[in-house]
């Protein structure tokens, strides 16, 4: 390999092999992403289940402890508010990945 008319054709090889493994990588897909329908859809199921728990454990409660409906008063709210904090986080957690999208388009430009 010391003769530099095989080096030449080696190099212009390699060259050859990365435009053909670029030309090859998989292109990301626009429908990766969530869509608005699905974070909405995402997050009415978040705060639909923190009532349909809440609302269980207290008619649950209810029933093991012959009480009035305290329990399931009590803890239809607490699920009501664990809901829509859980709701809270997943569009907190959305919006961080937007802006770091955003950085990263305005440091690569």
């Amino acid at each position: 390999m010391t003769d530099p008319d095989e080096k030449r054709r080696l190099e212009q090889l390699e060259a050859r092999i990365k435009a053909a493994k670029e030309g090859q990588a998989p292109k990301p897909r626009q429908d990766e992403h969530y869509s608005q329908a699905q974070l909405a859809w995402r997050m009415v199921i978040e705060l639909v289940a923190g009532l349909g728990i809440g609302f269980g454990m207290g008619y649950g409660l209810d029933s093991l402890f012959g009480t009035l409906p305290i329990f399931l008063v009590l803890f239809t709210l607490l699920g009501l508010a664990a809901g829509i904090k859980t709701m809270l986080r997943s569009a907190q957690e959305v919006q961080d990945k937007k802006l770091a999208e955003e950085a990263e388009k305005k440091d690569g430009a």
